[in-house]
């Protein structure tokens, strides 16, 4: 005899404090999940207020407006017959938690707190919950009166317990808890629990979504049972792209796959398995038996609602499935991408400028812009409607279908070639190749007479006239007239930003986009001010490696031949005069380290939590067959006297898309003095005394 279960599991693109939008997502994942016949749907964490409110956790209207939407749902017909599990922030004995809030048929079966909190790189939980501490103990909660006056009931169970239905046993974790060395899973499969559910915030990094499927897989393979993950998706009104990868594991296998990159504001997964399956997996492992017979119990909520499907014995089963992975290139083009749509329709905004210099930083970010597009085209193509109703707004146009991804991003996308007497024609034909390919509105300006306009007022008022080196002038008088070129450069963005809408006769303002990858941040190779300072960058968390390897894919996938030239010329500011015509100015040789090394510094020094001593160590031994000691110890002091020299400019970066673990960036993730005492006398003394010593 089987015993057939259906649950459902959702991404959903909430946003923080956006508690209409946020309901009306919830509802739609629940109507969807009765269709499909579940008897138990799991939202996201935190899915009612939006996991990003930060320190708007602190304020009493969040906690507020969470239970009035909570009260929505427990009012209506919806959620009537369907286990509902959502996580919002509750207010206990004057302590704040992060919670799952889970109830039936207008009744509230028990609200769980999490119990590890995420205190690591992006995020700062412990600053606003509470960790629930006392494990396998249940509290009374007193419900406030609003929610009362729903459920009939003046207080529920509030701690660590599980629920058992007439026919299953359920254990929830949330988020970090399954990321934790003792992970609650543990414990409750041995004490019988069967469905283990996670409700997650887990943003999106290069190269993560293998880790968080294999731990999912792993958390049922030794210990057997059902695993249910959900997980928020898109921009919730930060820096992170939430990358939803909702799924459903039995045994070990991975039975249900979510996406992880899409324009879906919902998205839901749902699953019929045999609960006979998992004692069947249970019975013939004896560690696992010889554990759980010790085991502490946990506090049961019984709960008179049974889980299984009506003829559950002629009820098909869900069979295991091959996990699907993208490359990094994929993900480059796709999360980014989504994450620039939810930006641009959020903000209200009808496109995006981006100064376009025919380099490979700029041409990735219009090449992700581009990548945008198909993505619109292809979510109307499959109907979505949402994404139709936000394309028609930005563009102005209620009668509008954007079909080809090329016409769209003419509507939406802006490129910009600012030239100087110090460009050359191979960049200007480059930039204005690649704008033609995609489809952008193109504009070719020079920059020369707000220059020497600007320099002009300089010497007016102190008599004297700056040259570049290569003129005579100092090191000083050079760096000056390349700042100023590339802060113009900045000014003239906005203006365009502002007014081209206008000068065209259209409505709107664009977003300006900025092109400074992860390595040249964390080096400070970029002006203070310049282009690198916009309103949002889609690729300062991506290396310049991973950048050069996703415009080898735009070319073979997108077709967009331009870009071989782009990848073939060597990377340059083109900020000093030309010699013969040609450029003499290259990034690399600047920098005085290539984008290979800044990508090992880079991750040596956050990843692997390497001062500069410790990164000497670790690179003598990386680096013995292409370097002495002493080589090394020229690189490493290099580059952290460049490093902290140029910190401070890392306070003003621009919100990037977060791609990559080794970001500097100084809002939440990478927090570090500005201002340092850049010789690192002690430190470099004993990176010498080493290299004396070898």
């Amino acid at each position: 005899m089987g015993r057939a279960v259906t649950v459902a599991t959702c991404a959903l693109n909430q946003w923080a404090l956006d508690f209409e939008g946020n309901l009306e997502r919830i509802f739609r994942s629940i109507d969807i999940a009765k269709s499909k016949g579940a008897r138990y749907r799991l939202g996201p964490e935190l899915e009612i207020c939006g996991y990003g409110c930060s320190d708007h956790y602190y304020e009493s209207d969040t906690l507020l407006h969470s239970f009035q939407v909570l009260q929505k749902l427990l009012e209506s017909p919806a959620t009537q017959d369907i286990i509902c599990d959502v996580g919002m922030p509750i207010l206990h004995r004057n302590v704040r938690y992060n919670c799952r809030v889970i109830f039936l048929n207008k009744r509230i079966l028990l609200i769980r707190p999490k119990i590890s909190l995420a205190n690591a790189g992006n995020y700062r939980e412990l600053r606003w919950f509470t960790p629930w501490s006392k494990a396998r103990h249940v509290e009374e909660y007193f419900l406030p009166r609003i929610i009362q006056e729903v459920t009939g009931q003046e207080s529920v169970p509030f701690g660590d317990a599980v629920l058992a239905t007439e026919d299953a046993c359920l254990g929830a974790e949330i988020c970090e808890e399954l990321w934790a060395p003792n992970s609650p899973h543990i414990e409750m499969g041995l004490d019988g629990v069967e469905i283990f559910t996670n409700s997650s915030g887990s943003h999106h990094v290069l190269r993560k979504a293998r880790a968080r499927v294999d731990l999912v897989n792993s958390a049922t393979a030794k210990n057997g049972g059902i695993y249910i993950l959900a997980n928020q998706k898109g921009c919730d009104g930060d820096r992170l792209y939430y990358d939803g990868c909702a799924m459903i594991s039995m045994n070990g296998e991975t039975i249900a796959q979510g996406s992880q990159f899409s324009l879906d504001d919902v998205e839901v997964l749902v699953a019929t398995l045999d609960l006979e399956d998992v004692q069947s997996y249970r019975a013939e492992i004896s560690s696992r038996n010889l554990a759980a017979s010790k085991v502490n119990p946990y506090p049961r909520v019984k709960v008179n609602f049974s889980l299984l499907c009506p003829d559950d014995v002629a009820v098909p089963t869900c069979m295991p499935i091959q996990w699907r992975h993208h490359s990094p290139e994929e993900e480059i083009s796709l999360g980014p991408a989504c994450w620039l749509w939810d930006y641009l329709r959020r903000s209200k905004q009808a496109g995006f400028l981006l100064p376009l210099s025919g380099g490979v930083d700029s041409s990735a970010t219009a090449c992700i812009v581009y990548s945008m597009c198909h993505q619109v085209c292809l979510a109307v193509k499959n109907g979505n409607a949402d994404v139709l109703a936000d394309a028609c707004r930005i563009v102005n146009d209620e009668t509008y279908i954007p079909k080809d991804p090329r016409e769209f991003c003419n509507r939406v996308f802006t490129t910009c070639y600012m030239a100087s007497e110090n460009s050359s024609q191979d960049t200007c034909n480059r930039a204005k190749l690649l704008a033609e390919q995609i489809g952008s509105y193109h504009i070719n300006l020079n920059i020369d007479a707000a220059v020497k306009a600007v320099v002009g007022i300089f010497s007016m008022v102190t008599g004297r006239t700056p040259r570049f080196s290569v003129y005579g002038g100092s090191s000083r008088e050079s760096l000056a007239l390349q700042n100023v070129q590339a802060r113009i450069r900045m000014v003239l963005a906005y203006l365009f930003a502002q007014l081209t809408l206008w000068a065209r006769g259209m409505p709107g303002g664009l977003l300006v986009l900025g092109s400074a990858n992860v390595d040249e941040s964390l080096r400070g190779y970029l002006t203070k001010y310049d282009c690198s300072s916009a309103d949002i960058n889609p690729i300062g968390g991506i290396s310049k490696t991973d950048l050069k390897n996703f415009i080898h894919y735009c070319i073979e996938n997108f077709q967009l031949t331009a870009l071989r030239s782009i990848m073939s010329a060597p990377p340059t500011a083109e900020l000093e005069p030309l010699v013969d015509g040609q450029v003499a100015q290259t990034d690399e040789s600047d920098m005085g380290m290539t984008y290979a090394e800044l990508s090992i510094y880079g991750k040596l020094r956050k990843i692997a939590k390497a001062g500069p001593y410790s990164m000497f160590c670790k690179l003598i031994n990386m680096w013995k067959e292409i370097c002495t000691p002493r080589e090394v110890a020229s690189k490493v002091k290099h580059f952290f006297r460049m490093y902290s020299v140029n910190r401070h400019k890392m306070t003003t970066l621009t919100p990037s898309y977060h791609a990559e673990n080794y970001s500097p960036d100084d809002n939440r993730f990478d927090l570090r003095p500005f201002l340092y005492n850049t010789s690192w006398s002690w430190q470099f003394r004993c990176i010498d005394k080493e290299v004396n010593a070898l």
